[in-house]
């Protein structure tokens, strides 16, 4: 194979090399997760997951270059916890990516973790818990990498933070004992409650006359995506999930779960009026829309605090954002070459035989292993290069390096998919429109790859439609590739790339503290996915899912089927039966007279809307910060 370089990460570390070493400060944190009670939309308190005692969380801020020590302590009490800054490489830090049983232990009640890396890449990424689909509850915030050598950097004078997420009343672990249950055959996915701009409604950010403002949006939700615009304005893009694009001029954009995008706004020199800013959610991923749902949120460009605060504009019609498949990366990387191993994956949404609905790649739903991932990766010698160890159901891919790796995903599901990789971003070579089918029986061939392809970690995948995506195996580690639905996150959309795994032996060691989370939650540190330390091969024992279900109807299910329909049966002349002598023993009703409700029309009660206190936004840092930078 010819040889390739790695995708060039950022011009102050191509240029300043030394000095930028010379220059870098170590940025600490001190995180105590625990509860706290929010009410973000005004509609319902309930238990957040906060840091420190506060909600929102705050935000994490370095340079390129620099070392970031985040030392958490686990106050939740009833749930073990984890972090991953996603988006971020970690090359040579796989160890601190985050997602519990894949490269470390879970963080339990009561034990301290110490996540420690340093920066190689400027960009907008954020923080959030990878355990048990915590971060919905609130475990989620802003990381922000500062560069000092942008070739953007004179292109604005002030930069802000905006999030924008979904947000529901009730709290996951509820939520998803009903999401995977026979109670929801269907695999519909909970619909959220509200939308939320910085986690809150109403919110306005007041703005200077004819400053240029870098906005760095994240869609920190966990199902929703949202379509974002600001009325009167127009935006130049100029980074998506952390890598420089060309400048490209938008009107709205539309952002999934996961995704990032970093544009500039110029304010307008006349201060006569405000101008709404709106995300609405993309609808069409729900199976249903409540009547209580609004799924826009609306706030506000302030020029002047005392003029009036419109409402938005009704759209007519479909939305039609920005197409993030026509950017053009800033550094013209062209598509990497023919693939050295091509990996396809299937997505299917189907029952297993407990009744419940799950996610699969392939015919794979996803269940983690009783050794964290990258452990076995450590403790298997020689065999670490073989599959089998990592488990059948963690979905593993071992990968050598350098190599040149495509994935091709199809989508035999009528829902988008947003795709995300841990440890790398990829070239987007191919994506389908919607109904396209599965990509080898579409006809398409590599001549109808983009030549220079837009570049970012987490793409959207069309209804029945296929994606081709390429990257460069040059960061040693064990890494996640999965759907940023955190519901089918839950129910197994994901897969697992083993990088090089006998050069991460030769470099990293697991440090103590993360032995001792292990040991605090009763996890083994050497084995393969089935904790067998002495036969690396033999995975009996393994985590598994339930069992497919047999085709046809079996004996049991007759019988069932039988007794059911004789059960239903019965209850049907029971009810007949208690109905007709019911009527006959009943004496003769008077009308309800004047101002009396009969018990079939309750008296009706419409609440007013509520919202929370319109919550202003400085301009230069919003509520980031928290952090001690030495």
């Amino acid at each position: 194979m010819a040889w390739l370089r790695p995708p060039r990460l950022s011009s102050l570390v191509r240029q300043l090399g030394f000095l930028a070493l010379a220059s870098a400060a170590t940025v600490k944190y001190d995180f105590e997760i625990g509860w706290v009670t929010a009410n973000p939309d005004g509609m319902a308190e309930r238990s957040t997951i906060g840091i420190n005692g506060q909600w929102p969380l705050p935000r994490i801020e370095a340079n390129v270059g620099d070392q970031i020590i985040v030392n958490v302590l686990n106050s939740l009490g009833d749930q073990s916890t984890s972090l991953h800054f996603h988006g971020l490489f970690m090359n040579g830090s796989n160890h601190m990516d985050g997602p519990s049983q894949a490269t470390q232990c879970p963080i339990s009640p009561g034990s301290r973790f110490t996540y420690n890396f340093t920066i190689d890449q400027p960009g907008t990424y954020w923080y959030h818990s990878h355990d048990h689909g915590q971060y919905p509850d609130g475990l989620r915030g802003p990381l922000i990498i500062h560069d000092p050598d942008s070739p953007f950097k004179d292109d604005y004078d002030e930069e802000l933070v905006l999030t924008v997420s979904d947000w529901y009343h009730d709290q996951m672990p509820g939520l998803l004992d009903f999401f995977i249950s026979k109670a929801n055959p269907t695999g519909a996915e909970p619909v959220p409650n509200s939308a939320l701009l910085n986690d809150t409604q109403n919110l306005k950010i007041s703005v200077e006359p004819g400053k240029r403002y870098l906005f760095r949006v994240i869609n920190v939700g966990a199902f929703a995506g949202q379509y974002l615009w600001f009325e009167g304005h127009n935006m130049t893009i100029i980074e998506v999930d952390g890598v420089y694009h060309q400048q490209a001029e938008a009107t709205m954009i539309y952002l999934s779960a996961a995704q990032r995008c970093s544009f500039i706004i110029t304010a307008k020199n006349d201060t006569s009026e405000n101008f709404p800013i709106v995300s609405s959610m993309d609808t069409s991923l729900f199976d249903k829309l409540p009547d209580d749902l609004n799924w826009n949120v609306t706030g506000w460009l302030t020029y002047d605090s005392t003029k009036p605060f419109p409402d938005p504009a009704v759209v007519d019609g479909d939305y039609e954002p920005f197409d993030d498949w026509t950017l053009v990366p800033w550094d013209n990387q062209t598509i990497y070459g023919e693939p050295d191993q091509s990996i396809s994956l299937d997505v299917i949404m189907d029952n297993l035989d407990d009744g419940a609905n799950y996610a699969f790649f392939n015919d794979i739903t996803y269940r983690a292993p009783k050794v964290p991932t990258l452990y076995t990766a450590l403790s298997a010698g020689e065999l670490a290069t073989d599959a089998t160890v990592y488990g059948k159901y963690t979905h593993p891919f071992v990968l050598e390096k350098g190599q040149v790796v495509e994935i091709v995903v199809n989508n035999i599901d009528p829902g988008k998919h947003p795709f995300h990789l841990h440890g790398h971003n990829f070239q987007a070579v191919w994506r389908s429109e919607e109904e396209a089918g599965t990509f080898q029986d579409s006809g398409v061939t590599s001549a109808n790859f983009s030549e220079v392809p837009m570049r970012r970690d987490t793409f959207v995948l069309y209804p029945n439609g296929n994606i081709v995506l390429r990257f460069l195996a040059y960061n040693p580690g064990v890494w996640l590739f999965h759907c940023h639905i955190e519901w089918h996150v839950q129910s197994g959309l994901m897969a697992t790339f083993v990088e090089a795994p006998l050069d991460l032996q030769k470099s990293l060691v697991i440090p103590q503290n993360h032995k001792d989370a292990c040991a605090a939650a009763g996890v083994p540190t050497v084995g393969n996915a089935a904790g067998n330390s002495a036969n690396y091969l033999d995975l009996s024992g393994q985590n598994v899912p339930p069992g497919l279900i047999p085709e046809g109807f079996t004996t049991r299910g007759i019988v069932a089927l039988v007794f059911s329909i004789i059960s239903g049966l019965l209850g049907v002349a029971v009810i007949a039966w208690y109905g007709f002598v019911g009527m006959a023993d009943q004496p003769a009703v008077e009308p309800a007279g004047a101002g009396v409700v009969s018990p079939a029309d309750p008296p009706v009660v419409v609440a007013e809307p509520k919202g929370p206190t319109p919550t202003e936004v400085s301009l230069v840092d919003g509520a980031g910060g928290g952090g001690t930078r030495t």
